[in-house]
C-alpha cells in the first residue's frame, strides 16, 4: 500500500532507468559477488523513488564507511513490477540480496525458498524491538525472516476548502453522514464528493475493507471468505449507491503503475473532496499542493450502520535477504539491515530506516522510532492514524492473499464502472476468492 511519488517513493515511469543499479558513489570495489580479500558486493531492490533512494544511498554509504569491505549498490523499480521481480530472480544466487516486500507477500515468497531465516541476535533484536504484532507479521513457525518497516493504515482524506464552501463543519462520522456531506460537495461544484481508486489491487480493496471493517465485516474467517456476510456486501451497496447518485465518478477514479494518475491528480487539485487513503501519501501531498496542503486533514473512517467504532485495514512492509545468495552476501547484508534499522543509526535516537520513512510521511515501527519521531507523530494529518493504530484490522497474510485480493479488485472494479451488480459481484468474489485459498493452503 500514491501519487506515490513521494511516497513510497514509487519510481515514476520515466525515472526507472536512471534508477535502476545506482552505485553508492562513495563506494569502492564492484562485481557482484565476494572477492579474495573479503570484499562483497551486495544488492538492494526498493520501489522507493529518486528522492528515497539517495537518501537510502546516503546511509549505505555512511555504513560503507564503518565497514569498507560491504559494497552496497541500490536498485529500484516501479511498485507495479516489485513482487514480478522478486519471483523471476528473488530465488537466484545472482538476484538482489536484499529486498523491501510488501507482508501479504510473505508466505509465498518462503514457501519458494526465496527468503533467508535470520540469525539469532537479528531475530532477538526483531522479537524484543518491534512490537509483538510486527515481529509476528514477519515471522513463520517461529522463524523471522526479516526486519519491520512501516506500518501502513487509512483514514478518510478530506478538503477542508471544499467542506467550507459547501456548509459543511465537520468530517463524516458514519456512512450515513458521508452520502450526505458527498451530495452537498459534488452539487454544481464540478466536483465528485467521495472518490475511489482503480486499476492498483491495494488501493482498490484496501479502502473498500475499511468500510467493511467500520461496519462490522471481516474478509476471512480463518482462510474462508466472508464476502456474501451481509456486513461485507453492505460496502459493495454503498459505493453502488455512490456512483448511481453521480458523487463518486469512475472516471475520475484510475491509477497508474507507479500508483500515480487521476485519482491522485483530481484529490490534489480539488476536485475529489474525500478520498480514504494511507498515511504514507502525506509526502505527496506536501509536495503536489505546495500552500494547498494547508486545506487537507484527517478523521476516522466513517462507522457503518452495523459497526460499532471506525476501524482501517493495516498492513506493513519489511526488509528481507536472499536465501540463495552467498553465505557472505547474506552476512553482509544481515549486518547493513540491522544497522540501518538499529537506534541511534539515524538522528535522535532514531534509526536511519526510521528517519528515511519519516520523510515520506510514513510511519516507522520500530519502538524506539516511534519514541524519536513522537513530535512529528503529533502532526494533525497523521495524528489521525497514530490515534487510529489501535483499532486497525490487519490484512491477513495468507497464501494466495494477493490473487485474492486482485480478484477482489476485479469484482469492485465491475460494480463501479456500472457492469455488476453488489450482489453479483460479491457471490463472484467470494467463488473466486475460495478457489484461489483451497488451492493455495490445500
Amino acid at each position: 500500500m500514491q501519487g506515490w511519488r513521494k511516497r513510497r517513493g514509487l519510481v515514476a515511469a520515466g525515472a526507472v532507468g536512471a534508477a535502476l543499479s545506482l552505485a553508492l558513489t562513495a563506494c569502492s570495489g564492484g562485481g557482484s559477488g565476494s572477492s579474495a580479500n573479503g570484499n562483497v558486493t551486495i544488492t538492494y531492490l526498493t520501489h522507493w523513488g529518486p528522492d528515497q533512494v539517495k537518501q537510502l544511498q546516503t546511509v549505505a554509504s555512511a555504513f560503507h564507511s564503518k565497514n569498507p569491505k560491504v559494497t552496497i549498490k541500490v536498485q529500484a523499480v516501479p511498485f507495479a513490477n516489485l513482487l514480478s521481480t522478486l519471483q523471476t530472480q528473488g530465488s537466484s544466487p545472482t538476484g538482489p540480496t536484499i529486498a523491501s516486500i510488501y507482508d501479504l507477500w510473505l508466505p509465498g515468497l518462503i514457501k519458494s525458498g526465496a527468503l533467508a531465516k535470520a540469525p539469532s541476535d537479528v531475530a532477538s533484536s526483531v522479537k524484543s524491538d518491534w512490537p509483538s504484532n510486527l515481529a509476528d507479521d514477519v515471522s513463520s513457525n517461529g522463524d523471522v525472516y526479516g526486519m519491520p518497516n512501516e506500518v501502513d493504515l487509512y483514514a478518510l482524506n478530506y478538503n477542508k476548502a471544499l467542506f467550507a464552501k459547501a456548509g459543511i463543519a465537520e468530517p463524516p462520522k458514519t456512512w450515513a453522514e458521508l452520502e450526505t456531506d458527498a451530495k452537498k460537495l459534488t452539487a454544481g461544484k464540478g466536483t465528485q464528493g467521495f472518490g475511489v481508486i482503480t486499476s492498483w489491487a491495494a488501493g482498490v480493496v484496501h479502502p473498500w475493507l475499511s468500510l467493511v471493517a467500520s461496519n462490522g465485516g471481516q474478509l476471512l474467517d480463518g482462510t474462508t471468505p466472508k464476502l456474501t456476510d451481509p456486513k461485507v456486501k453492505a460496502a459493495a451497496d454503498l459505493y453502488k449507491r455512490l456512483v448511481s447518485e453521480g458523487v463518486t465518478s469512475p472516471s475520475m477514479s484510475t491509477a497508474n503503475a507507479n500508483t500515480t494518475g487521476p485519482y491522485l491528480d483530481n484529490f490534489v487539485n480539488g476536485k475529489t473532496a474525500m478520498l480514504i487513503m494511507a498515511n504514507w501519501w502525506q509526502g505527496s501531498l506536501k509536495q503536489a499542493m505546495g500552500a494547498r496542503y494547508k486545506d487537507i486533514a484527517t478523521a476516522p473512517v466513517p462507522v457503518g450502520p452495523d459497526g460499532t467504532k471506525s476501524s482501517s485495514v493495516s498492513y506493513s512492509w519489511m526488509t528481507m535477504v536472499n536465501g540463495k545468495a552467498s553465505s557472505a552476501k547474506q552476512a553482509a547484508a544481515w549486518k547493513f539491515l540491522s544497522w540501518l534499522n538499529g537506534a541511534n543509526s539515524g538522528k535522535s535516537g532514531s534509526s536511519a530506516m526510521g528517519d528515511i520513512l519519516m520523510s515520506m510521511g510514513i510511519l516507522p515501527s520500530r519502538t524506539s522510532d516511534l519514541t524519536a519521531h513522537a513530535t512529528e507523530l503529533s502532526d494533525p494529518f497523521l495524528k489521525t492514524y497514530v490515534d487510529e493504530l489501535p483499532n486497525a484490522t490487519p490484512f491477513p497474510t495468507v497464501l494466495g492473499g494477493q490473487e485474492m485480493t486482485e480478484a477482489i479488485q476485479k469484482q469492485i472494479e465491475s460494480l463501479v464502472f456500472g457492469k455488476t451488480s453488489p450482489d453479483a459481484a460479491m457471490s463472484a468474489a467470494q467463488d473466486q476468492a475460495t478457489a484461489i485459498l483451497n488451492k493455495a493452503n490445500g
